[in-house]
């Protein structure tokens, strides 16, 4: 049974650390770029012009979320890469400062445009799903990295 249980605890163990998303930021060195802040607000005007058409509440601004949104759009350009690294800790240090009951994030990159963007998010099904929750509070990061390439985080929140 002693057996059993040792080789269990190591199954869990090796399927945590062969997961997609790491959770902890290594030694990357990450600075932070500037806001794009018109396409933020294209974009959350797009996302929540097509909530009301499906009948759901228009999303409140988050100064938290956007924080969030913010160090994860410049950890992603850190690394190059499109990712939910860390969303579990992100996620769960804004559900501590704002009572939040949940936290979801979407990411995009190499979209010119936040109806890009948008579309994007909205031919896939579980983006799509995202966009169309339950949630009460949002916000959006978009910023370019040297080669001219955006980065979006859109986080979600329930209240």
């Amino acid at each position: 049974m002693k057996m059993r249980t040792q080789y269990l605890a190591i199954l869990v163990l090796l399927g945590t650390l062969s997961s997609c998303t790491k959770e902890t930021i290594d030694n990357t060195i990450i600075s932070k770029s500037e806001n794009i802040e018109s396409l933020e607000l294209q974009l959350l005007t797009v996302v929540n012009d097509h909530r009301t058409t499906i009948g759901q509440s228009v999303l409140e601004f988050s100064e938290v979320a956007y924080e969030y949104a913010n160090e994860h759009t410049d950890y992603m350009i850190s690394e190059n890469n499109l990712n939910h690294d860390n969303f579990s800790s992100r996620a769960s240090k804004i559900a501590s400062q704002v009572n939040a009951v949940y936290v979801a994030e979407n990411v995009a990159r190499n979209y010119s445009t936040a109806n890009g963007a948008f579309q994007g998010w909205l031919n896939s099904a579980s983006h799509k799903k995202t966009m169309e929750g339950d949630f009460t509070h949002t916000a959006v990061s978009v910023k370019e990295n040297s080669k001219g390439d955006y980065y979006f985080t859109q986080i979600f929140v329930k209240q």
